[in-house]
């Protein structure tokens, strides 16, 4: 289990406030072996017919490191590798990345 980043629960208080459920701390994806872990699961269950059930995935990252390029590249990195993952396990959950700015 990753260790929680330091905005963590200012992102869970956010969402909730927002209107969305958190239904997964984390979201755990299992995929071809490996186990990976989205920060957040949430989804928004809406009253128009049409739009259906709102679903989202957040990974948070702090960018704390003395490098803040290496913090970037890290962060992208693991957001492609989990969007690609989604795409395929949960195609209707979007992919979000808090930042501290």
């Amino acid at each position: 289990m990753p260790a929680r980043d330091i905005y963590h629960a200012a992102v869970i208080k956010a969402l909730t406030a927002d209107g969305w459920t958190i239904t997964n701390d984390p979201l755990y994806l299992a995929y071809g072996g490996r186990e990976l872990y989205v920060d957040i699961g949430a989804e928004r269950v809406t009253i128009a017919a049409e739009r259906g059930n709102e679903k989202i995935a957040v990974e948070i990252k702090s960018f704390l490191s003395p490098s803040p390029v290496s913090d970037l590249q890290e962060a992208v990195g693991q957001y492609e590798i989990y969007r690609s993952v989604l795409k395929e396990l949960q195609p209707k959950r979007q992919l979000y990345l808090a930042v501290p700015k």
